[in-house]
């Protein structure tokens, strides 16, 4: 046999024992993931890769590397621990690639002092380990900055970080915590400002022709309008609350064809208003065992929706750094705990990954809007109806760049993006779970409020079973916010839609009338839990839009800047941002 044949057998065989390598931990990694016991953050990811490295800083300490790739397929976040064998504590840092579609991260025993980026051709050592007594990494882990770039940029730093939370969030959580029979304060908390934040659109009638010429033209290739009742077709509603700008100036003072959608100020965006009173009549007939009647204060409460067209742009989603929790939520039933797990996926903790809540600064510049997550993991679990008594009370799942915080449980309804970058709503089953690994970002919220188009999720009228949150007299109306789905002449639009009061009844009416293919609920009671923001540039020059004007009270201001809020500053509740797509990078 040639020394050339056995050079290909040796390798051939060091692939194969590899591939079983792999394939065993695979097997581990999944049991780990699905075992009822106490575990690690890492133990909950079940497709993590692992490397390990003997490591010289370049002051001779040395030590041992350990290189966890969380989820290759996604290939953004990393875990490394560094154990030096002068008896120092062990370092973890929560790494971030930039370039997770072209870089791997590695670890190489020639360049001992870091690891190695690989971009294609492309090999850039990253020296961690230097010769002063403070390394590259330990400067980064005492720096102020949420991400510290590492590399040139080609890699982050992830540092823990302080959110930010309202006087509002603060008084709640005193209440719930400090206050005896807290929960009861809250809910007449919530009752009393139920309609807070009503807001009917002045309705104006059919007028002159000059009053249209003002008007932006409803969008070519927006999406599908609203089905309306003819009764109101050409009338006009002033939304007096919108901070959104529009792409001409006029339809705030002259008002908006209701269901129409609006091109707005930024490309690829659309925005509309409607109230359930303009529904069209055989909708609001329609499914009358499923979804509840409408009283006159919600039947004329406006409802504002702006739509982004998902050709154009990338979804993100974030955790905060508090929000939502990995624990078990309060609304558990007694039965459903299991009290040797610290949360009921056997977390209690994520550390030591590390919540940044925030945008990166180098994304910060393509983010062209961003807006609330769901419910925090006190309110994300049922205490009543079916889902009460399966999977520990049915917590609601979310995973980010891959990792999973929270297992995401069948028959919820299921916001996620997968590797490739397409985004899906859906109620989750136990087969897609054969897709987890791909999953890029995922949130569960509640059930759905439209399960097709023009159907209404079947628990919209059920308060308890639903987990709708508010009161319990089951008539609770409240400011809700809400993402829908709707697939029109070739385009895929993520619909984002604030109900100014309304039950989930009202909302799946007006799903119907825009013929979203899936709706969810997002959060509620408040503009801080119903937020959202549309940045516009002009070179410079960053202006900062609220779908309602009370909102930019939520943000903050550095000298007479205004300062955005998840853009800006850390917060204490998770959220998602849009990203505007490279026109020059092929859709992945």
């Amino acid at each position: 046999m040639s020394r050339i044949t056995f050079v290909v057998i040796a390798c051939a065989g060091a692939l194969i024992i590899g591939a079983s390598e792999r394939a065993s931990s695979l097997v581990e990694q999944a049991t780990q993931y699905s075992s009822q016991a106490p575990k690690t953050i890492l133990e909950l990811q079940q497709f993590r890769q692992t490397s390990s490295s003997p490591v010289k800083s370049r002051s001779g300490r040395v030590g041992r590397a350990t290189l966890v790739n969380l989820n290759p397929a996604i290939n953004t976040w990393f875990l490394l621990q560094v154990a030096w064998n002068d008896g120092a504590a062990e370092t973890a840092a929560h790494l971030e690639n930039a370039r997770p579609h072209q870089a791997k991260i590695l670890l190489d025993e020639t360049h001992p002092a870091g690891l190695v980026i690989a971009d294609g051709k492309d090999r850039f050592p990253c020296e961690l380990f230097g010769p002063a007594a403070s390394s590259v990494l330990d400067q980064g882990k005492s720096s102020p900055l949420a991400y510290y770039p590492l590399c040139g940029g080609r890699l982050f730093l992830r540092n823990p970080t302080k959110g930010h939370r309202t006087a509002l969030e603060s008084a709640v959580e005193f209440l719930r915590d400090q206050v005896w029979g807290g929960e009861n304060v809250i809910a007449v908390f919530h009752h009393l400002l139920a309609d807070r934040y009503r807001e009917q659109g002045e309705l104006v009638a059919p007028n002159p022709a000059s009053l249209h010429d003002k008007l932006p033209p409803a969008a070519a290739e927006g999406p599908r309008a609203a089905l309306i009742d003819p009764q109101y077709a050409g009338h006009l509603v002033v939304p007096g609350q919108m901070g959104l700008a529009l792409a001409r100036e006029g339809p705030l003072t002259n008002g908006m064809l209701p269901g129409n959608w609006y091109a707005g100020a930024n490309p690829g965006m659309w925005v509309s208003i409607i109230e359930p009173d303009f529904v069209a009549p055989e909708i609001l007939q329609s499914y009358r065992t499923v979804v509840a009647g409408l009283d006159r204060v919600e039947s004329s409460s406006l409802c504002y929706l702006i739509a982004f067209d998902l050709d154009q742009f990338d979804l993100e989603y974030a955790l905060g750094t508090q929000h939502p929790q990995v624990n078990w939520s309060e609304r558990v039933l007694a039965q459903e705990r299991v009290g040797t797990l610290p949360g009921p996926d056997g977390i209690g903790s994520s550390a030591p990954l590390v919540s940044t809540a925030l945008i990166r600064p180098d994304q910060a510049r393509k983010t062209v809007a961003a807006f609330i997550g769901g419910f925090k993991r006190s309110h994300g679990a049922f205490r009543f109806g079916d889902f009460a008594r399966r999977n520990h009370g049915s917590h609601y799942g979310f995973i980010q760049q891959g990792v999973v915080f929270s297992k995401l449980q069948p028959g919820l309804a299921t916001v996620f993006v997968l590797d490739d970058g397409s985004v899906s709503m859906k109620t989750w089953t136990e087969a897609d779970n054969a897709t987890l690994g791909r999953v890029r970002h995922a949130r569960q919220n509640g059930v759905p409020l439209a399960e097709s188009e023009g159907v209404p999720g079947a628990l919209v009228a059920r308060w308890g079973p639903g987990n709708w949150s508010g009161s319990e007299n089951d008539k609770l109306r409240s400011i809700r916010s809400s993402l829908a789905i709707q697939n029109f002449n070739g385009k895929h639009f993520l619909i984002y839609a604030l109900f100014s009061d309304a039950t989930p009844s009202a909302m799946a009416r007006v799903f119907q009338a825009y013929q979203v293919n899936y709706g969810m609920l997002l959060d509620m009671n408040a503009l801080e839990h119903t937020y959202l923001a549309v940045y516009r540039r002009s070179g410079s020059e960053l202006a900062v839009d609220h779908l309602l004007k009370g909102m930019n009270q939520l943000d903050k201001s550095a000298s007479n800047e205004n300062v955005p809020r998840f853009m800006g500053y850390s917060d204490n509740r998770d959220f998602f941002y849009l990203m505007r797509r490279d026109t020059k990078e092929a859709k992945r």
